[in-house]
């Protein structure tokens, strides 16, 4: 009987998404090698070097699959919750056991080898997600339903950020969200996070900058337009009336005409005057929506009201809560200072090593940026920079289709379950995938910070690729159980 299931598994696993994971790991293992190759270095296999180091937890993370492949799919059901006690308990105890590395205490010491927690916690995480939400009589109707998810992936986040100092393994976290999205959150609260994110961009960004008329800020001018096209795109939506937008629209430039025509005579200050047009409108639509009984616009017009404080808030968080360095990061990358020799030099080292790369790459163990060691990080967090030197453009275009096809064949693998279990765990792991992809390579390119997250399968280290190891093969073992499965 044990044998037949054992035949069963190996004759309905996912091949396909195996041959990607085996190619993404054996290349990322080549360019590690590239990324620490040294002229006097002979072997691929010299365990001195991280190489063939990094080979060893290749070969341990293929036992760890076939392991996972093993085990009675129903067991990730039943523990999900067990394992996620568990493991709170040791992020929380991880900072007493830690070391401090660069100003983290994530990583606990075992001997000749290191290990973080964080990274493992992203799979039990999504088996507890997917636990507390396949649960038959679960579904998203309010805001309410999703206390509980919020605090599932909330608590370790805050563990992993404030008591071990690691803000890219907090962050990661997030990828979540998609999955809320997917099973029937509103869109509202990812438009919520992109706003939020857009106005603290804009006003630490702008901050500082004076009108050219008037008094105030660019920043707070800025947040409070956009603001208040927020309001009136939502009051229109929701009436469907192409009037009332003319109306809304036409009273607002009435107001900063008026204030651009006062002006000539006594100094307007315009942050004032911005922020009372967004409280003008925010009353009316609180009018509006009580009248018509239309509460999605109270929540608009909350909402925007929350936003007033929360931009005059941003500059303490950005001077008092962040770290120094988080803070000289963003700063850099949003242009308000130039730290070419501290900051920003692991990213314009990593533009330069990619640049140079041109089309075809200068060759395999050929490129100059990392054999001579200019970009710091480039076998862990910087490892894409590597494959755009020695494999140029082309090569780089190759490696992305790669995860592109991987991540697709994730979803749908996702896509396919018959339970709600296996089909929330597995967008979990599309997600958590495609966010160190995103964030990564955004970080390498220089278009988003550097937060420091590994890049799936590539980055040197034995904790991320066991840590993406689990997530692949417990889905994997969950999807040959479909066939088992009753709808």
């Amino acid at each position: 009987m044990r044998a037949s299931r054992t035949g069963n598994i190996w004759q309905n696993l996912d091949w396909p998404t195996i041959g990607l994971f085996l190619g993404l790991v054996l290349f990322g293992w080549l360019n590690i090698y590239g990324a620490s190759y040294t002229f006097d270095q002979t072997s691929i296999f010299d365990f001195s070097n991280r190489a063939g180091k990094q080979f060893t937890w290749i070969l341990g993370s293929l036992v760890l699959g076939v392991v996972l492949l093993l085990i009675d799919y129903k067991t990730y059901d039943v523990l999900a919750y067990i394992a996620y006690g568990a493991m709170l308990l040791l992020l929380l105890a991880t900072p007493f056991l830690a070391h401090d590395i660069k100003g983290s205490m994530s990583w606990i010491s075992l001997g000749p080898v290191s290990l973080q927690p964080a990274e493992f916690a992203k799979c039990i995480v999504a088996l507890a997600i997917a636990k507390y939400m396949g649960r038959y009589e679960y579904k998203i109707r309010t805001w309410r339903d999703l206390i509980v998810p919020f605090a599932i992936i909330g608590v370790p986040a805050l563990i992993i950020m404030v008591l071990q100092k690691e803000t890219g393994s907090a962050l990661v976290f997030a990828a979540f969200l998609l999955v809320f999205y997917r099973q029937g959150m509103s869109g509202y609260v990812l438009w919520v996070g992109v706003a939020a994110v857009a106005l603290f961009i804009i006003s630490i960004r702008f901050s500082a900058v004076a009108l050219p008329l008037g008094s105030g800020s660019v920043g707070v001018l800025a947040c409070m337009l956009l603001l208040t096209l927020v309001e009136i795109y939502f009051t229109c939506k929701e009436n469907k009336n192409g009037l009332l937008w003319l109306i809304l629209t036409g009273s607002v430039m009435l107001v900063y005409g008026i204030g651009l025509v006062v002006n000539i005579w006594i100094q307007v200050p315009f942050d004032w005057l911005s922020i009372g047009v967004v409280v003008a409108l925010s009353i009316y639509t609180v009018i509006e929506s009580l009248y018509w009984r239309k509460y999605q616009l109270l929540i608009v017009a909350l909402f925007s009201l929350f936003c007033i404080g929360y931009t005059q808030a941003c500059d303490f968080v950005f001077t008092k809560v962040l770290q120094p360095h988080q803070r000289i990061r963003i700063e850099v990358l949003l242009g308000m200072k130039e730290d070419p020799a501290g900051a920003g030099y692991n990213v314009n080292q990593a533009r330069i090593a990619i640049g140079s790369g041109q089309l075809f790459g200068k060759g395999y163990l050929n490129g100059t940026q990392t054999k001579l060691q200019f970009v710091p990080e480039q076998d862990t967090d910087f490892i894409f920079c590597t494959v755009g030197e020695e494999w140029g453009f082309v090569g780089s275009v190759i490696v992305l289709l790669a995860y592109l096809f991987f991540i697709l064949r994730l979803i749908v693998i996702a896509e396919r379950q018959r339970t709600i279990f296996n089909r929330i765990y597995a967008y979990s792991v599309a997600s958590i995938f495609l966010f160190h992809l995103t964030i990564n390579v955004g970080m390498v390119l220089g278009l988003l910070p550097v937060i420091g997250i590994p890049l799936p399968f590539f980055s040197y280290g034995g904790s991320s690729l066991w840590g993406f190891t689990l997530l692949l093969f417990i889905l994997l073992r969950l999807d040959v159980a479909r066939t088992e499965q009753l709808r």
